[in-house]
């Protein structure tokens, strides 16, 4: 600051400054401190043989709502019928792993594994009758691969975390398959 700065200007300064830094531990400490209680390699086994055909199943995971949901064959063809309304139907710029890199993000076209909040603001999306899920917060759109449509205000894909198939019906979150 130079020398013709007044006190009034540099205490407003002082004050902008502390509020900002005092924002952005707000935005921080909530996500710090609720995965601080979790190894960062803790990993979660899931059963999910008894998972019927249509049916999402939620678990908590680092804090996190995952969704494990058990596709039928109709629901996994229809993947490929609407995919040009798509933001980003072939999950280029997606936060998911590599074996999950295909139409049906997934390492099993039948099993679909992801993080259940929206990637507009976090909110939690419900599987809708109409075959995909829907945030009711603010209407964003995704198919049941959690690939968002242009029309909400989200405009990224559903995060898919890292995963792999243990058995038939098991499933390992936190460790890449």
């Amino acid at each position: 600051m130079g020398k013709n700065t007044s006190p009034q200007r540099r205490t407003l300064m002082r004050v902008a400054g502390a509020g900002a830094v005092a924002c952005g531990a707000a935005l921080l400490l909530p996500r710090a401190c609720s995965s601080a209680s979790y190894p960062q390699g803790s990993a979660l086994a899931i059963e999910f043989g008894d998972l019927p055909q249509g049916k999402l199943r939620t678990v908590e995971w680092r804090g996190f709502p995952v969704w494990i949901l058990r596709r039928s064959g109709a629901e996994i063809e229809a993947l490929a019928s609407r995919e040009d309304g798509l933001v980003d139907p072939d999950s280029r710029a997606s936060a998911q792993p590599s074996g999950c890199r295909n139409r049906h993000r997934s390492l099993r076209p039948d099993i679909f594994v992801a993080i259940g909040l929206c990637t507009h603001q976090g909110c939690t999306p419900t599987l809708a009758s109409t075959g995909g899920f829907l945030c009711p917060c603010h209407s964003s759109r995704y198919d049941l691969a959690g690939r968002v449509f242009k029309t909400g205000p989200a405009t990224a894909n559903l995060v898919i975390p890292a995963y792999r198939l243990e058995a038939a019906d098991r499933l390992v979150l936190g460790q890449d398959g």
